[in-house]
């Protein structure tokens, strides 16, 4: 008879219940088909027969990477880096592709550039028709404004046809049952290029397409360890284990974004995150597309761009914790009670921080006087998008964890007023280094996520430190970036909403987002109103402003436009939250935390 869970012998070791646990226990490894596609098959499919007892499973192969290996990786790598800077191609595609490798690649490496740049000349397996579209395309929303580059795109429709390859190249692939590496990497490129357009249908299909085509190809699991009969490459290895974590990083993004749940787990048997190739280390960055005045030029940096993509996977698993306990609507709260996994949860974070390297750190209350590269100040940007995530939604609670009146901590409240100012700091050391012709969604995310925390502030009366102003500064900002990003429309909805609902007037941040020249003559009436109008114009969109050199020079700038210094960062632990803004707080409800909500853009222009 067999004994329940409860009844089992106590005699069997903890390490025997783990061995019965472990996948490798389960399935046969990745295996290649008669078609030369690698894919993995669990028990219950067709494709294997369940193993008797008697059958032993494959031994999992060694986790270490062969030390050769990285030599060999790198070597290989700097040689393509080498053989790129000779190899002709024309324009507009080699700028379309700087672009690309600059502002892209280090945040989300969804592409091996070694790979993909020896392929794109042999029509090798890491290159497709698709995906080189889809890389030019995703440059193409900043750079059609640009005078070197926009009159060579106009006979491609100022861009617009890449857009248009991308998707019919992946689709002709997608019907034709092609399940390989660029097909995945197109897919996840569409995804973000329709995210920042406002068509969050298409974001989620396409990424949902990616994730599932790379789950059919076992990347899900660790290729070196459970390899099964064959043997990856190093490079397979290394483009294996960037794209399942591009993929992790990726949805997480999305899902905050959008407001959705996230599925992409990282467990055991994962590819681990380690990139043997660490050329993009040492390699040197320089802003790309951003002209700057004679003698004041960008002083070229190290990209750090390895360290940085993994850093910025680690903070990923955090904020997964954080989206699918705290924002998940399906999911049940923390059993521990949400002031305890907020604790835990923190204590995180702060140990990611810890062990960050000074390298990647910016430190708010004493910023360089020289920006880093963008991807190094989008991780931190990030750092403190997700403590706010952490810490805001307890500011509304009212009852704890049994149902009992909550006594307010001023710690959450400090910690996300601290972190808002961190995020306009930070952001404007950027703006002013690099103008706001290249910025990323997820860097504008934060400043969205930011102007929450000052509207908060606003609602409870409080005017220490100049809520009103640092608004101000949120809400100009998204308005200029909206042209690259329509999504963000649907953010500056919600942050009119409630700044009207306080008789706060907007018209001025309207006008400075629209310029009078290209103003659209609403009717006269309340400022509210006038908002109400421009948004109902579909296809309108405010012209960009053009790039001021005193905007992009780090040792110049203004505070948006007016006579201010650069943002100021209170401490810490001197931040000032009375009793009556945390009893204030609990009355009033954060603004959603998607950008996403109820906005779908109607065209997928370029």
């Amino acid at each position: 008879m067999a004994q329940s869970p409860s009844r089992r012998s106590p005699s069997r070791s903890v390490s025997n219940l783990e061995e019965d646990l472990d996948l490798s226990h389960r399935f046969e490894g990745l295996k290649m088909q008669e078609d030369g596609r690698i894919t993995f098959h669990g028990p219950t499919s067709f494709f294997q027969l369940p193993r008797g007892k008697a059958t032993s499973p494959p031994a999992p192969h060694p986790q270490d990477p062969d030390p050769g290996g990285r030599e060999r990786l790198i070597n290989s790598a700097w040689r393509e880096r080498t053989f790129e800077q000779y190899r002709q191609v024309n324009e507009p595609f080699r700028y379309l592709l700087d672009s690309h490798w600059c502002w892209i690649q280090p945040l989300l490496n969804f592409v091996y550039r070694p790979a993909f740049t020896r392929d794109l000349q042999s029509n090798g397996p890491y290159y497709s028709p698709a995906l080189y579209n889809a890389m030019l395309a995703h440059s193409v929303r900043w750079c059609k404004n640009d005078t070197r580059v926009s009159h060579l795109l106009r006979p491609y429709e100022d861009g617009g046809q890449f857009f248009k390859n991308a998707t019919l190249g992946v689709f002709e692939d997608l019907k034709n049952g092609v399940n390989n590496i660029p097909t995945i990497q197109t897919l996840l490129l569409l995804s973000a290029q329709n995210c920042g357009r406002g068509n969050r249908t298409q974001a989620w299909l396409y990424s949902g397409m990616a994730f599932r085509l790379a789950e059919d190809m076992g990347m899900c699991i660790d290729g070196r360890k459970y390899a099964g009969t064959f043997k990856f490459t190093d490079e397979e290895i290394e483009i294996r284990n960037r794209l399942f974590w591009s993929c992790y990083l990726w949805e997480k993004i999305l899902c905050l974004y959008l407001g959705r749940s996230a599925t992409i787990r990282n467990s055991q048997v994962s590819p681990p995150q380690i990139m043997l190739d660490d050329t993009s280390e040492i390699e040197a960055w320089t802003p790309h597309g951003v002209e700057y005045p004679p003698g004041q030029e960008y002083t070229p940096q190290p990209a750090r761009a390895t360290s940085c993509f993994v850093q910025m996977c680690k903070l990923s698993e955090i904020l997964n914790d954080i989206l699918n306990h705290l924002y998940d609507p399906l999911r049940e709260s923390p059993a521990i009670g949400i002031q305890s996994y907020i604790e835990e949860q923190d204590g995180r974070l702060e140990h990611w921080w810890k062990q960050l390297p000074e390298f990647l750190k910016l430190l708010p209350t004493s910023l360089p006087h020289h920006c880093p590269p963008g991807h190094i100040v989008t991780l931190n940007c990030l750092y403190h998008t997700v403590k706010i995530l952490l810490h805001r939604p307890i500011l509304g609670a009212k009852l704890n964890a049994v149902g009992e009146k909550r006594v307010p901590n001023p710690r959450h409240a400090m910690q996300c007023i601290f972190s808002a100012n961190a995020i306009i700091a930070i952001f404007d050391l950027y703006r002013r280094a690099f103008g706001e012709g290249h910025v990323v969604l997820s860097l504008a995310y934060s400043v969205y996520t930011a102007a929450s925390i000052f509207l908060l502030e606003l609602q409870v009366g409080s005017d220490t430190g100049s809520p009103l102003e640092k608004l101000r500064f949120c809400v100009i900002i998204l308005g200029k970036l909206r042209e690259a990003s329509p999504i963000l429309e649907a953010a500056l909805r919600l942050i009119y909403q409630e700044m009207h609902s306080m008789n706060i007037d907007i018209e001025d941040c309207l006008a400075q987002v629209n310029p009078p020249s290209q103003a659209m003559n609403p009717p006269q009436n309340d400022a509210f109103a006038r908002m109400q109008q421009y948004h109902s114009m579909e296809g309108v969109q405010p012209a960009p402003a053009p790039i001021d050199p005193s905007i992009q020079n780090p040792h110049w700038g203004s505070f948006v436009g007016q006579d201010h210094a650069m943002p100021t960062v209170p401490d810490p632990n001197n931040v000032q939250v009375t009793a009556e803004m945390l009893e204030a707080l609990s009355n009033y409800e954060p603004i959603s935390a998607n950008v996403g909500a109820g906005f779908n853009a109607t065209s997928p222009s370029s």
